[in-house]
């Protein structure tokens, strides 16, 4: 039987890092821009709010030669699609991300023969409920989650050519969280090289981010599309090495961390500790 025929599709995907991290999500709508005047990190360049997409770096020459032999899938630069963005205040509690996911992404042949390099066989995700503080997830036009797998320690998502696809953080905490994202190793909003110390989106307290491509202006973005690795938007710009794969890192805000112990005490704090009379603070 094929890993394709194999494929058990479960209500999300998960994937738990040690920092509490796990992986599953829902569809949202409306997303905000870390901006820079209380930004902790910024990168030395990023005066504005984020950077919008230079025009003219969509038909940048390509660092090397596309690789058309390459087999499997990478992210294709779509259609447009309207999503308006604002503006909002973040300083980061830490100049390091508070978690960071990597999700792998291919066709059927793909991530059998990856799962097969790391010298494990594909396992599909389970549902991980109650301890997940922040979650991702792939999903496709519909809101449905693609079906992933594990492998030897790596997330393998299951992806078709020319397929939609749309990034999805939900975020389970009081707190607010900064989302710097990559996709085939470029930044989501401005399609340069990835690099953490960029500006993010932010996800609110119990709220819901979907990053539906990358982004060309404040009201717009190019869809996310798998497609052959010749055509991805890295072989066509920057080079097609790091096709293949999403990465996240997740900041927390600078203030009170709203973490799973510091949950857990507020949930089992007693309103009756002691009976008796009040006393005097020493």
């Amino acid at each position: 039987m094929s890993l394709a025929e194999r494929v058990r599709l479960r209500p999300w995907m998960s994937c738990v890092l040690a920092a509490g991290l796990a992986a599953c999500g829902t569809a949202g709508m409306g997303n905000k821009v870390a901006s820079s005047g209380d930004y902790a990190a910024a990168s030395p360049r990023a005066t504005d709010g984020y950077q919008r997409h230079d025009a003219s770096h969509a038909a940048a020459e390509p660092l090397g030669e596309p690789a058309p032999e390459r087999p499997g899938l990478g992210t294709s630069w779509g259609e447009t699609v309207e999503a308006p963005v604002s503006f909002a205040p973040f300083l980061r509690a830490s100049a390091a991300p508070w978690a960071e996911l990597a999700v792998h992404y291919n066709d059927a042949s793909g991530v059998e023969a990856h799962a097969g390099y790391l010298g494990s066989r594909p396992e599909p995700l389970e549902l991980v409920a109650g301890d997940g503080a922040v979650s991702v997830a792939l999903v496709d036009d519909s809101g449905n989650t693609l079906p992933g797998f594990t492998a030897a320690g790596r997330t393998l998502v299951l992806g078709h050519d020319g397929q939609r696809y749309r990034i999805v953080v939900r975020n389970a905490t009081p707190a607010r969280f900064e989302i710097v994202t990559s996709v085939d190793g470029l930044d989501v909003i401005d399609g340069q090289p990835a690099d953490p110390d960029r500006r993010g989106y932010l996800v609110d307290p119990h709220g819901v981010l979907t990053i539906d491509g990358f982004r060309m202006s404040d009201d717009a973005v190019a869809a996310f599309r798998f497609g052959r690795v010749a055509e991805s938007y890295a072989a066509q710009t920057s080079g097609d090495r790091n096709v293949g794969v999403i990465g996240l890192a997740i900041f927390a805000e600078r203030g009170a961390s709203w973490t799973l112990p510091e949950l857990g005490r507020r949930d089992s704090a007693d309103p009756f500790p002691q009976r008796g009379y009040a006393m005097p603070p020493r």
